[in-house]
């Protein structure tokens, strides 16, 4: 099987990362377009030996991206188009369809309540959702309640196919090594408190109440990792409440492993911090090299979570929770403040897990406790076993084989049907109201867990 997948962006984040994770382990021949910002796991992709093409959208509006996405799609000759997140969901179901392939999936990886990739859903992004969704032949949800919430736009039942995210759990076992050469590049005494949160910094997902709630913990630290519109605005309040010397904002962290190096370790640490030095992918080590405020290299994920002893995942309205999996894999106490991966499951599934509402005095309250009994590392827990990648992979394989099987086959000219109703300006219109690639926030490495 030829699969294409449509991609909005690569830079670091949850879905793309996921995607990458994905492409390792499909038994399909795969190849990828990223409509914008071919970015860091761009790079790893085609590390993997994965083609990876920038169509070189500029704008929700760049209509010409439409022919061209086409054009590649009738080329390549493939059997079955994937999209992932919401832009390239709206332009792949479009163009899969003007070139002919019927066998149309979409994945619906950070779709909230209100918010949809961490921005406002407003009508428009609705509209235009309802619309193309009717052209692809399967939308996955990542959890039961994306799922849900899918049901409640109009998406017939039996086109929702639910196919959780997945973790590589080994990658986020404690490393006690790592933890104390992280502390010590970053500054922090070994026996400090250290809490951590890692995600977009953008409003919704609440990162100003974990901010604020450190700040009332005197001699407490917090390891932040993400890009985003709001850190400025953290920057300022964690100064504001006289706490800068301890809310450490760590910029981008790459979650990805160098498929060559199979791990990572306390030596792999010492040989990428230096200056010009390599560790991970050339993707991690190029994106690393800019994101550090305080020198050139940084933690990646699995050592920030070593490094910490809670993390923290304020946000109120998650599609999955990619970073709680990831934080319960290494061992730790997690506060969040939605989390479908755990919530759907028994309690017993994750005992270290709690949820908290989101205020800052809750949260606060949570927190000092925590420290005062001294949480240590839990063994890892059920539910990080449970949402393996490999089990992810051979799920997603089987809804691919059903969409083709169900499809009718390939058309060799292209089709004269753009969008429903015969009326291809509604696109324009309505991409009016999708985020746009232009202005980032640039995706974190836990952006949609």
């Amino acid at each position: 099987m030829k699969v294409l997948h449509v991609i909005t962006g690569l830079d670091v984040g949850g879905a793309e990362q996921q995607l990458r994770l994905l492409l390792r382990r499909l038994p399909a021949h795969c190849e990828v377009v990223t409509l914008t910002r071919p970015g860091p796991v761009a790079e790893g992709i085609e590390a993997d030996g994965t083609p990876v093409t920038h169509l070189g959208m500029t704008g929700n509006r760049d209509l010409t991206a439409l022919p061209r996405l086409a054009g590649l799609i009738r080329e390549g000759g493939y059997d079955l188009v994937h999209t992932h997140l919401y832009r390239a969901c709206v332009y792949g179901r479009v163009a899969a369809r003007l070139a002919g392939v019927r066998a149309v999936v979409a994945t619906e990886h950070s779709l909230g309540d209100a918010v949809i990739e961490g921005r406002r859903l407003t009508r428009g992004v609705r509209t235009l959702y309802r619309a193309t969704e009717r052209l692809g032949t399967a939308t996955v949800a990542v959890s039961d309640t994306v799922a849900a919430r899918l049901r409640r736009w109009g998406v017939p039942e039996q086109r929702i196919h639910v196919v959780p995210g997945g973790i590589e759990a080994h990658r986020f076992a404690f490393d006690p090594a790592a933890r104390a050469l992280v502390r010590t590049r970053l500054g922090l005494p070994l026996d400090a408190f250290v809490v951590g949160g890692a995600g977009r910094l953008v409003p919704g997902k609440r990162f100003d109440v974990l901010v604020r709630a450190v700040t009332q913990l005197p001699g407490v630290h917090l390891l932040l990792a993400g890009a985003g519109p709001e850190r400025e605005t953290l920057r300022r309040m964690a100064e504001q409440f006289g706490s800068g010397d301890r809310i450490h904002l760590l910029g981008e962290r790459d979650g990805a492993v160098d498929a060559a190096s199979g791990g990572r370790g306390a030596a792999a640490w010492g040989a990428g911090w230096g200056t010009g030095g390599g560790r991970g992918t050339h993707a991690q080590s190029a994106h690393a090299r800019s994101a550090h405020p305080q020198g050139p290299e940084g933690p990646d994920i699995p050592g920030l979570l070593s490094a910490i002893d809670v993390f923290v995942s304020p946000s109120p309205d998650e599609a999955f929770g990619l970073a709680v999996l990831e934080a319960l894999g290494s061992g730790l106490h997690v506060l969040y403040g939605s989390c479908p991966a755990v919530d759907e499951l028994p309690a017993d599934q994750a005992p270290g897990a709690r949820r908290f509402s989101p205020g800052v005095h809750e949260l606060a309250t949570a927190l000092r406790e925590l420290r005062r009994h001294g949480p240590g590392r839990l063994p890892v827990p059920p539910v990080v076993r449970r949402y393996d990648i490999t089990r992810s992979a051979e799920a997603l394989m089987s809804v691919y084989e059903q969409a083709v099987a169900v499809a009718p086959a390939r058309r060799r000219k292209p089709a004269a049907m753009p969008l429903p109703q015969g009326r291809p300006a509604a696109l324009s219109a309505a991409a009016v109201s999708l985020p746009d690639p232009a202005r980032p926030p640039a995706r974190s490495p836990l952006s949609n867990r």
